[in-house]
Order: structure tokens, then C-alpha cells, then sequence
């Protein structure tokens, strides 16, 4: 009997060959899925044990991408020095010794203590608990890319990197659209535990099968030819392959997107949400564009992308230095549309200079390198260096003038035989001139008396004056939301004023208690200004997670030392602070961490309310700070409130009442019906939007919380 050929092969040969392919394909999406995965799963799990800082998600980025340079490092030293079969035996080795270290979810002994460093706890843990599988999936794209070229099965191993990216995109939109739904935190670990387990089986029956594929593939008479910058094909002498600098131009077009991606997530989550989608949005695009341009280079138009990318940088720039102010959903989606264009021209200069298979692992450990370059400049080299958040203006200006550069290049312009030194002042004068003046506009225009940055965001206190322009007021400020503030002018400087004014619902509530000895619990800091309600022989008993607004509010605002009460200080973490403690049997419990637009979630969950309760009295109050701009908490409180059995009113505060008032809302909870119903609920009116709010029930865990659940505008 003869076989049937097609193309010259045998029918058999080429479905086995196929199959080959597919289980290379399903290794490496799979690889890439868990790869992805992993980040919001694990960077969950760990994000209320440090208070809930955009901090957690910049260090997790600045650990996995270090991983995945190691990873690519790792598969480079395996091509370039070891024989397949070498290869084989160690990658399936560390493959059974990764397999070991799951489930990858942290027990509770790895909790961080008061007055250790966040970020150093944060890497070890990392390393701990997910190092090894993160390590060895960093390696999966270029080395089965590498085994396969070497199997002479696929002519254009490039592809697969767009497939890994795929599976990297569905692994990002899974987890808020999916997972993070349908599964606990502690279910998701387990999942992927399971699955890496999967993953690492399909490995080894492609590592172990890639030896005999290689024995009975001839060489392919397609030569290992280069890409140039116009898609064509041309040869590169090996001689040649030396001298080769593209390297350079490599690892700058893989920095700057990392840059902006940490820089923009930075920027997102500041004054937003520490959500896991807001993580996954930005890594997103960057991947998109990944996956774009690696597909085809029709995806990528130099001139026109550039055009539409400076277009975002004046957004950007307006946004950022000008301090233009706009809707919350439009300024997310102008820093989303400037990341994507910057890394859109990024990785299409990749691509247009990538080399040919030879090189093709030295190609992706240069790109994996100028990632991790980012992430180290962003996590650990920007806070060192600057007060505030300039890494991200920074990141626009090197991209400005990497791309001017890329842009003239392209022109007539710069063929014209006009002096370097010319051509030297416009790639990097012009932006460099533009940027100084913005950024010494905008320094001018803040009168900071102190700035500093921490692991926990970019703390300032400024002077002004009050809403009616009338009086001196000094204020701390976190980010681009106030935190306090004090009356400069000596007889006033004992008066409470923003959130905590009189006629504010913790105003009334502790006015309202006036006639016994109070002991106080307050969850965050701020200026100190609830220390002024503080009578001899009351107790007043701060939890503050960020060191320096402790070292601020006492060296900058009177109002601590001003207070008759007894006045203490925890640093560290509310929750795990409270759920250390032996009972502190308080009056009121002030939860008061969620005047910014950030949200806490691990504070508002279930289980915290089971801590604030066996630290209340009997009838005693839980104060709730829930003014927002783009989160109505509400229905989170009532189902707090629903869970313990505790009654509940909301007060809400005008900023019309004092020229030093800001508009506040408060949720008031008691099981003493007396104390709520005893509460001033002016302006208050139970009009039909107000009974719908309070009908409606949104109750979080520590496994399950959703912030789309409350986002303003969305039902």
C-alpha cells in the first residue's frame, strides 16, 4: 500500500506534524494564560494585608516582570549552551520542582507586621509563593518558540509570540469579567494550582517528543533571514551579527511602554480604585498592542500612529502638568488611549527591527530586559529620587523624543542635508523646552510647604486659604485629595472644618455623646482634626498605616497636641491592627480612610465588620466616612448593617453650612435604635431616590467584592 502525499509529504506525516503544532500552540497559550493570571489572582489575595495601596499592584509588576527576565534569560542560556536533550532534562526537572511549591495562596503567618518594609515583604512573598511557576512560564514562549524552529515544523515562530499574547489577553479579561465573580479568591488559587499542574504535563510531552521530531525533520532550505524596517526579507551575514546594535533601539522600545505602564496604572489608581481592573486595563492595551504588531506589521503605520500618539500627548500633558480638570470615565480613558499609542509605536519599531530566528531568543531577552528596567525604575529608582509622581511625566518626554526622533527619521525632512547639530535640536530641544516650562508652571503654581513620597502615595501640606477665600488655612493633602485642614489664624485653630465640621454626621454623633467619658477609635489619621472633639479623661486612639502622615499631622498641625483627650497612635494596618488586639471596648469606631476617591475594600467587608464589632461596646457606634465623587458606598454600609443587625442612618454634611465645610456623607451605625433616631438627618429627606438607596444591598467578603457594584452612574 502507498501513502498518499500532499505537497510532497506523506497525508499521515503532515496530520502528525499538525498535532505536533497544536499541543506546541495549546502549551504555550496555556502558558501564557497562567502567566497573566497568576498577577491579579495573587496581587488580590495580598492587596489588604498592605492597607490596599496602589503600591501592592507597582511592586507585584516590578516582581513578575524581573521574573519574566529571568524567565527569558533562563531559555536564552538553554539555546545558546546546552544540546536539546540537556535542555529537555533540566526545563522538566525545575518543571516537578515548581510543581511542589502549589498551591500557590499565602497562609496567614505571611501577614505583614507594624514597622516592616511593605515592598521588600511584598518581593519575598512573591518569590515564595509564586516565583518558581512564574519563573518557569516566563521561559515557555521563546524556548518551545526556539524548539520548534529547531524541529524545522513552522517557518514563522513569530506568530506563536502573537498566540501567547492572545492567551495573555483572555487570562487579563477572565479574571474581572469572570473569575473574580464566579470564583473566591481562595478558588481561584486552587484553580490555577490545578492548572499549572495541566500545563506542566502538556510541557513535558512536547519537551520529550521535541527530540524525536528533530531526528526526522531535514532542514529547512528557507534560510534564517532578517526583517528590515520595510517587512522585507534580506540576509544577514553572520560576521555582521556582531556588530549588530539594534539592541539599543530594542531595549529603548521595550522601557518606555513598561514605564508607562506602571506610571499610568500609578497614575489611575491613585485617586480612583486599587481594583484589580484597573490593573488589568492598562496590561491590556499594553499587550494589544503586543499582539498587533507582532501579527502583522499592517497593524502598524509609522507616520500616521505617530501623529495620532502626539495627539494623546497633549492630552496627557494638559492632564498631568496643566492640571485640566474632566470627567472621571474621560481622563481614565485618555491616559488608557496614550499608554496604548505609545506602546502601539513601541512594539511596532520592535517588530520592524526584529532579527531572524537565530537571534530570536537574544531578540525577546533584550525586550524582557528593557521591561524589567522600567519596572525597576518606576517601583524602585523614581521613589528614591523624586517627591512625587514624576515618573510618569518623564515617561512622556523620553517617549517624545524617541518618537520625534523615529518620526524625522522617516521624512524627507531628515534625508535634507541639514546640520546634525540642527537635527540634534529638533529631536530633543523642542520637547525638552516644552516640558521644562510646563513642569516649572506647575511647580509655581502649588505652594508646598513639604512633599514626600512612601510606599503608600505622595503626601504634601500646602497653605491657602478657605472656601470663601477669606482665611489662611494649611492642608494636607494626599495625592490631589485634601486630608485636613487647619485654620492658620490662633483663635481658630482648635475648630474642626472639611469632612468634620459640627454639622457633619460624625459631628453630631460625637456631640451627641457628650454627656459620658468617650473612648474613640479612629481608622486613619489624616490632619488630626477629630482629635479637637477630644474632652479631659476621653481616650482617642488613632490607626494610621502611613508613617508619615503621623509625622505630619504632629509636626505641621496643632490639633493633636491642642486635644484634652488622651491622644495614641498604631501604626500600621487598621484591620490587622484590630484583629491583633484584645478587645478596646470603644464607644465609637470612626472609619475614616475612604475620604479620597481610593477605596479600601478590605475595610468594608464581612469579615472586618466582625473585628469592629468585638471591639465596639454594647450600643456602641461605627462612624463610616463614605463621601466619593465615583463610589456610592451606601449600599455596601447597609449591607454591613443588615449582616450584624445594626440600625443605620446616613447624615449628610453642606458645604453651604461654613465657609469650611465640605460637602460629607456619613453612615451612622448603632444597635442603639436611641442614638440613631436621635440623629439630626437634615437635608435628609426621604424622597424616593433615598428609600431606593437604602433598599439596595451590596454585601462584600474578603473572597468576593466587585466595585462595579457601586460605581456612580452604573445599575
Amino acid at each position: 500500500m502507498t501513502d498518499n502525499f500532499i505537497d510532497g509529504k506523506p497525508t499521515q506525516k503532515r496530520m502528525e506534524d499538525h498535532l505536533w503544532i497544536l499541543l506546541f500552540g495549546v502549551t504555550i497559550f496555556l502558558g501564557a494564560f497562567l502567566l497573566f493570571q497568576v498577577q491579579p489572582v495573587i496581587g488580590k489575595l495580598i492587596l489588604p494585608w498592605f492597607g490596599g495601596s496602589p503600591g501592592v499592584w507597582t511592586t507585584c509588576m516590578l516582581v513578575f516582570q524581573c521574573l519574566l527576565f529571568a524567565g527569558y534569560t533562563y531559555a536564552h542560556f538553554l539555546v545558546a549552551h546546552l544540546r536539546l536533550k540537556a535542555q529537555v532534562i533540566l526545563h522538566c526537572g525545575l518543571l516537578l520542582v515548581a510543581v511542589t511549591m502549589l498551591p500557590i495562596a499565602p497562609a496567614e503567618t505571611w501577614k505583614p507586621h507594624s514597622g516592616e518594609s511593605p515592598q521588600w515583604n511584598i518581593i519575598v512573598l512573591l518569590l515564595a509563593h509564586v516565583g518558581a511557576p512564574y519563573f518557569l512560564l516566563s521561559a515557555t514562549g521563546p524556548l518551545l518558540q526556539s524548539w520548534l524552529a529547531q524541529s524545522r515544523l513552522i517557518d514563522k515562530p513569530y506568530r506563536l509570540y502573537s498566540l501567547s499574547n492572545i492567551g495573555s489577553m483572555l487570562a487579563l479579561l477572565s479574571f474581572p469579567f469572570g473569575v473574580e465573580i464566579w470564583m473566591s479568591s481562595s478558588e481561584q488559587a486552587t484553580v490555577w494550582s490545578a492548572a499549572f499542574i495541566i500545563y506542566g504535563l502538556l510541557c513535558g510531552l512536547g519537551a520529550f517528543g521535541i527530540g524525536f521530531l528533530a531526528k526526522h525533520h531535514s532542514p529547512s532550505t528557507r534560510e534564517v533571514s532578517e526583517g528590515n524596517s520595510e517587512g522585507t526579507l534580506t540576509i544577514l551575514p553572520r560576521e555582521h551579527e556582531a556588530k549588530d546594535t539594534r539592541w539599543i533601539s530594542w531595549l529603548l522600545y521595550a522601557m518606555l511602554p513598561s514605564m508607562m505602564l506602571l506610571a499610568t496604572t500609578n497614575q489611575v489608581c491613585q485617586d480612583t480604585a486599587v481594583i484589580p481592573f484597573l490593573w488589568i486595563a492598562p496590561l491590556a492595551f499594553y499587550l494589544l498592542s503586543f499582539i498587533l504588531t507582532f501579527e502583522s506589521e499592517r497593524w502598524y503605520l509609522r507616520r500616521p500612529t505617530i501623529q495620532l500618539a502626539a495627539l494623546c500627548y497633549l492630552a496627557l500633558y494638559g492632564l498631568k502638568l496643566m492640571g485640566w480638570k474632566t470627567h472621571l470615565a474621560v481622563e481614565i480613558g485618555l491616559y488608557f488611549a496614550g499608554l496604548f499609542m505609545i506602546c502601539m509605536v513601541c512594539h511596532g519599531e520592535l517588530y520592524r527591527s526584529r532579527p531572524g530566528t537565530s537571534r530570536l531568543t537574544h531578540f525577546y531577552l533584550t525586550i524582557s530586559l528593557g521591561g524589567a528596567l522600567g519596572g525597576v525604575f518606576v517601583g524602585f529608582i523614581a521613589p528614591l529620587l523624586f517627591r512625587g509622581f514624576y515618573e510618569f511625566p518623564l515617561a512622556l518626554l523620553g517617549s517624545t523624543m524617541l518618537f520625534l526622533e523615529t518620526y524625522l527619521r522617516s521624512s524627507t525632512i531628515w534625508k535634507l542635508r541639514i546640520p546634525q547639530h540642527v537635527k540634534g535640536g529638533l529631536a530633543f530641544g523642542i520637547p525638552i523646552a516644552a516640558v521644562v516650562w510646563l513642569t516649572f508652571w506647575n511647580a509655581t503654581a502649588n505652594q508646598q510647604l513639604v512633599t514626600k513620597r512612601n510606599f503608600y502615595g505622595v503626601l504634601s501640606v500646602t497653605d491657602g486659604r478657605d472656601l470663601s477665600g477669606s482665611k489662611s488655612m494649611r492642608k494636607l493633602v494626599h495625592g490631589r485629595v485634601v486630608h485636613g485642614s487647619q485654620f492658620l489664624e490662633e483663635g481658630m485653630r482648635s475648630l474642626p472644618s472639611t469632612y468634620y465640621t459640627p454639622t457633619s454626621g460624625i459631628g453630631k454623633t460625637l456631640n451627641l455623646l457628650q454627656d459620658r467619658t468617650l473612648n474613640v477609635g479612629v481608622v486613619g489619621l489624616g490632619a488630626g482634626t477629630l482629635a479637637t472633639y477630644g474632652r479631659e479623661g476621653d481616650r482617642y486612639r488613632f490607626y494610621e498605616i502611613n508613617p508619615d502622615v503621623i509625622a505630619f499631622a504632629k509636626e505641621h498641625f496643632t490639633f493633636l497636641r491642642d486635644s484634652n483627650a488622651r491622644v495614641e497612635f498604631v501604626l500600621g494596618d487598621a484591620r490587622l491592627e484590630l484583629e491583633r488586639e484584645a478587645n478596646q471596648s470603644f464607644d465609637i469606631l470612626v472609619l475614616d480612610a475612604f475620604s479620597g476617591d481610593a477605596i479600601p475594600v478590605h475595610l468594608l467587608t464581612e469579615q472586618a465588620m466582625d473585628i469592629y464589632c468585638r471591639h465596639l461596646k454594647e450600643g456602641g457606634v461605627l462612624a463610616i466616612h463614605i463621601s466619593n465623587l465615583y463610589f456610592d458606598l451606601q449600599a455596601v454600609v447597609s449591607g454591613l448593617a443588615d449582616s450584624k443587625g445594626f440600625q443605620w442612618e446616613v447624615v449628610e454634611g453642606a458645604a453651604l453650612a461654613s465657609p469650611d465645610a465640605y460637602d460629607s456623607k456619613w453612615a451612622i451605625l448603632s444597635k442603639d435604635f436611641r442614638i440613631v433616631e436621635s440623629l439630626e438627618v437634615e437635608g435628609n429627606d426621604r424622597d424616593a431616590k433615598n428609600g431606593q438607596e437604602r433598599n439596595r444591598t451590596v454585601k462584600w467578603t474578603d473572597d468576593q467584592s466587585n466595585l462595579f457594584q457601586v460605581l456612580k452612574g452604573i445599575r
